[in-house]
């Protein structure tokens, strides 16, 4: 044939097989998976610090050690709602014209997943100081610190963000730790990380290996201790002494064994800012949405841990006083 003997009219007829079976392989599946698995309604692109904070992510190295995937087996369930599906993932876009779009999921979990830590650690104040060094919240962790993002003044200006650093982690050096610009951008980025919710008609994965919730398995009782490992211990400590200038303490707190139940079940429920004693608390009872049940057996524990000797309380008393302070949060939003 002709064909074959003319290397111009060869290249061209490969290189329109080339380009058709690419379009045919590659190209047209992609566009498919991407119509098939766009973004959640409810999920908002990154923009701003929290863009520029996943780049910083990136640099960092962190997904060496940090996954965000929800597998759908029941030891994932501490990390979100629900298994992660490919529309969780469609929204990230290229880091920049040259580099493409960056693999954020992970392989390993030296540390735990990150998935829905903007809604399981919702305090600014704990990002910063186990950024600046993560043993001064966890006393058992190995993740490295990251002073290079922070600066320590002797006269930090009133638009400086600080950062509440024991003494004994501060190497000797004298002044206050401040929060550096990308310190704060790669924070906005954790907190931004929050699973989405599913359209009302669309089913979750379900857990394999799903077991029951304590409060749903032979009427066992929810396990506060359990509850506060999970959700408080980080900042109040596992000794319940808190942290200086940081956290306060519940061992002994007037708060937790005194007999104003009413505010210290709105600090659970609503979150509370006692600025600028302590870092602001996050409304991590209203953020898990916590029934009466969970509320109960965690105020329970802690009116009988670490030598605290307040009487413990009834479900339906913890009721009452919940259902008082939604009717009174909706008055107040009617004013």
């Amino acid at each position: 044939m002709n064909v074959f003997n003319d290397h111009r009219k060869l290249y061209a007829i490969a290189g329109l097989m080339f380009l058709t079976l690419t379009f045919l392989t590659a190209i047209l599946p992609a566009i498919q998976n991407q119509r098939n698995n766009a973004p959640l309604p409810n999920t908002e692109p990154l923009t701003g610090d929290a863009l520029a904070g996943r780049n910083i992510y990136i640099r960092e190295g962190c997904v060496a050690c940090h996954t965000q995937q929800v597998r759908n087996v029941d030891m994932d369930r501490p990390y979100g709602e629900r298994p992660g599906i490919p529309a969780d993932y469609a929204h990230i876009t290229r880091t920049s014209l040259w580099q493409n779009t960056a693999t954020l999921m992970g392989t390993e979990r030296t540390g735990p997943d990150l998935t829905d830590v903007g809604t399981r650690q919702p305090i600014f104040d704990w990002h910063l100081m186990h950024l600046y060094n993560p043993r001064i919240v966890v006393e058992q962790s190995i993740m490295p610190s990251y002073p290079w993002l922070f600066e320590v003044k002797k006269n930090p200006l009133k638009s400086d963000i600080t950062v509440s650093v024991p003494r004994q982690f501060m190497n000797g050096e004298e002044g206050e730790v401040v929060a550096t610009k990308e310190a704060l951008q790669l924070i906005a980025y954790l907190q931004s990380l929050k699973q989405a919710p599913l359209p009302e008609e669309t089913k979750p994965m379900v857990f394999l290996y799903e077991k029951k919730k304590a409060s749903e398995s032979n009427g066992e009782a929810i396990d506060g201790k359990a509850l506060y490992i999970t959700h408080c211990q980080n900042c109040h400590q596992e000794n319940g002494e808190g942290l200086k200038g940081a956290f306060p303490a519940l061992k002994g707190s007037p708060i937790v064994i005194g007999d104003d139940h009413e505010l210290y079940i709105d600090i659970i429920m609503n979150g509370y800012d006692a600025r600028p004693e302590y870092s602001a608390m996050a409304a991590i009872g209203s953020n898990l949405e916590w029934t009466e049940k969970e509320v109960t057996a965690i105020m329970n524990y802690e009116r009988k841990a670490w030598g605290n000797t307040a009487d413990t309380l009834s479900t339906m008393e913890v009721k009452k006083i919940m259902d008082f302070l939604k009717i009174k949060i909706q008055a107040d939003e009617l004013q």
